[in-house]
């Protein structure tokens, strides 16, 4: 009965941990507006989510151990290759961030999460209405 709900909410699970992914990615991007040097970074999120979906996206890396006491542990991976940001126009400073293109994405992306919310809100509603007999 769990593997059946959990199949049928994994879409949606996989979709809303790599808004939440994206949403700290372009958060980070704005909060280094000001960093000489520094370039925007983001990922595409189609990408992410086919990978995602597909399994591939849940290896574990394995940590190498030098000594018998060491831990073995797993690292975290990123959601998908991270890309650089393109700019339109080149700053004095080296930093790629444009702030206008941060903040459309970052707006964008809050709709996609908050719609995903909604869409989640719902099936979960429709699975307990099934649950109780109504």
């Amino acid at each position: 009965m769990l593997s059946k709900l959990d199949r049928a909410l994994f879409f949606q699970e996989q979709a809303l941990t790599l808004r939440a992914a994206r949403q700290q990615v372009l958060a980070g991007n704005i909060a280094n507006a000001d960093t000489p040097h520094y370039k925007a970074r983001d990922f595409v999120f189609a990408t992410a989510l086919q990978r995602a979906l597909s399994n591939r996206g849940s290896e574990a890396v394995r940590l190498a151990t030098t000594s018998p006491r060491h831990l073995a542990g797993s690292g975290d991976v990123a959601p998908t290759a991270m890309l650089y940001r393109q700019p339109g126009q080149a700053s004095a400073d080296g930093n790629t961030v444009e702030m206008d293109v941060e903040r459309s994405q970052l707006a964008e992306n809050s709709i996609f999460y908050e719609a995903g919310l909604t869409f989640l809100s719902g099936q979960l509603r429709t699975l307990s209405s099934a649950l109780q007999g109504q």
